[in-house]
């Protein structure tokens, strides 16, 4: 397997290696007499230095600081002025440049190096030509002790980007280990959120994708211990019409014809439970599998339409509609309407007859609040905490159902990035009430 790690870092490597080393190679190649005329001891401001002396002191000084500069540094020098003549008595005259100009092959591998170099005068404007000529072994004890400096300098450089290079490597390799390793946990349903708290707390890409990770994980978590307490739920309460229907069958094939006849109607009666039962489950299972974009979802038709429906299966029950004109927000209106049907028909079995139901939509604070409330008994408060949980139904409640309409509202609140808050009114009844942003997170 190879590591990313190493990728990366042989990668910096090697290119920072390429670069700096082809920068040296190319300067030293090309720009190579540059080099010796601008750094050697023996060259560098000694045109300068000439032209001050034979300028202030005469040839004689001149041809004197000549003699010691050959001495000192075994370099031979001569000087040209622009007619090609040579300025101080000594010197090669203008023959002497043709000469050089025509040295063949064989030549060139005397042993000495020859550098020329012009310089101008800034007192008088003339133009010397300065012929030098150095000893091969001279130029090359000098080239080993001047390019000391640059290697080692590149060498400090190359160590420093090195240490740059490993931490920008472990920089990156490093989150991707942690979340890596959270993947790992997560297929294995062992994730644990406070793994990536540090990497979360960064302020950077992986910060961004470690916090995202976490809310994955969390909504995964969630989901999938959702389902595990949905599957022990439901086994649990399918043993009871399964049950009936057993035993209700048993009866009816040891029964005579007239009392079989009399059973069917039973049995149909538990069927029908059984499949509205199932139906339920499944609504509950659709409000965690709602994959589609939020859109804008308008209040008052909505919520009209929930009552009209609401009218038509209970003809005997008023329901009273207020809802802030315009107020909309933005969500799954199919999640909504199921939330609120539940609601509303949670309070059509409790709220008796002749004391309208309210069901109101306002702005609030924190978004929109949708709230449903009956005059019906209430609930004990030590069972509030409970409600809304799949399959729980208060003490002593005698009403139809199964305990899954208040647990798909919360579902849906949820999903919403809201909440489904659950009380008894002052004056009596029961309130539940939908507190939604007015956009969720997931739409964000």
């Amino acid at each position: 397997m190879r590591s990313l790690f190493w990728r990366i870092l042989a990668s910096f490597w090697l290119a920072i290696t390429l670069v700096a080393g082809l920068s040296v190679l190319m300067g030293h190649v090309l720009n190579q007499d540059t080099w010796i005329l601008s750094r050697h001891p023996a060259l560098k401001h000694f045109s300068q230095k000439w032209t001050e002396r034979y300028e202030q002191d005469g040839a004689d000084a001149a041809e004197t600081l000549l003699e010691e500069h050959k001495r000192r540094y075994h370099v031979d020098t001569q000087v040209l002025n622009e007619a090609g003549e040579a300025v101080v008595p000594g010197t090669v005259p203008r023959r002497a440049l043709a000469f050089e100009a025509r040295q063949t092959e064989e030549d060139r591998r005397l042993p000495w190096r020859r550098l020329t170099t012009e310089y101008t005068s800034p007192k008088t404007g003339d133009t010397y030509l300065f012929i030098y000529r150095i000893p091969h072994p001279e130029v090359d004890a000098w080239h080993r002790q001047s390019l000391f400096w640059p290697l080692g300098a590149l060498a400090i450089a190359l160590v420093v980007l090195t240490l740059f290079s490993l931490l920008v490597t472990l920089s990156i390799t490093r989150p991707l280990q942690r979340l890596r390793g959270a993947v790992h946990d997560l297929g294995q349903a062992a994730y644990q959120q406070h793994s990536l708290a540090r990497l979360a707390a960064r302020r950077d890409e992986f910060g961004v994708l470690a916090t995202d990770f976490n809310r994955m994980g969390a909504r995964l978590q969630s989901l999938i211990g959702s389902q595990r307490q949905l599957l022990r739920d439901v086994s649990h309460e399918l043993r009871s019409p399964l049950a009936r229907l057993r035993i209700a069958l048993a009866l009816a094939e040891r029964a005579e014809p007239a009392e079989r006849e009399r059973l069917w109607p039973r049995l149909t009666l538990e069927c029908d439970r059984l499949e509205a039962l199932i139906s339920e489950i499944l609504e509950l299972a659709r409000v965690d599998a709602e994959q589609v974009s939020a859109e804008a979802v308008p209040l008052e038709p909505l919520l009209a339409g929930i009552a009209r429906d609401a009218r038509l299966s209970a003809p005997e029950q008023a329901v009273d509609v207020r809802v802030s004109p315009h107020l909309a927000l933005r969500g799954w209106p199919t999640l909504l309407e199921r939330a609120t049907d539940n609601l509303l028909r949670n309070a059509l079995r409790f709220n008796p007859v002749g004391a309208p139901i309210e069901l109101t939509a306002v702005p609030s604070d924190s978004g929109v609040t949708i709230c449903v409330r009956d005059h019906g008994p209430g609930c004990a408060e030590e069972h509030l905490a409970q409600l809304g949980e799949p399959f729980y139904r208060a003490p002593g409640q005698t009403a139809q159902g199964h305990g899954l309409g208040l647990a798909i509202a919360r579902r849906a609140a949820e999903r919403h990035g809201g909440s489904l808050v659950l009380g008894n009114h002052p004056d009596g009844g029961f309130v539940a009430r939908l507190e939604l942003p007015l956009d969720p997170p997931s739409a964000a």
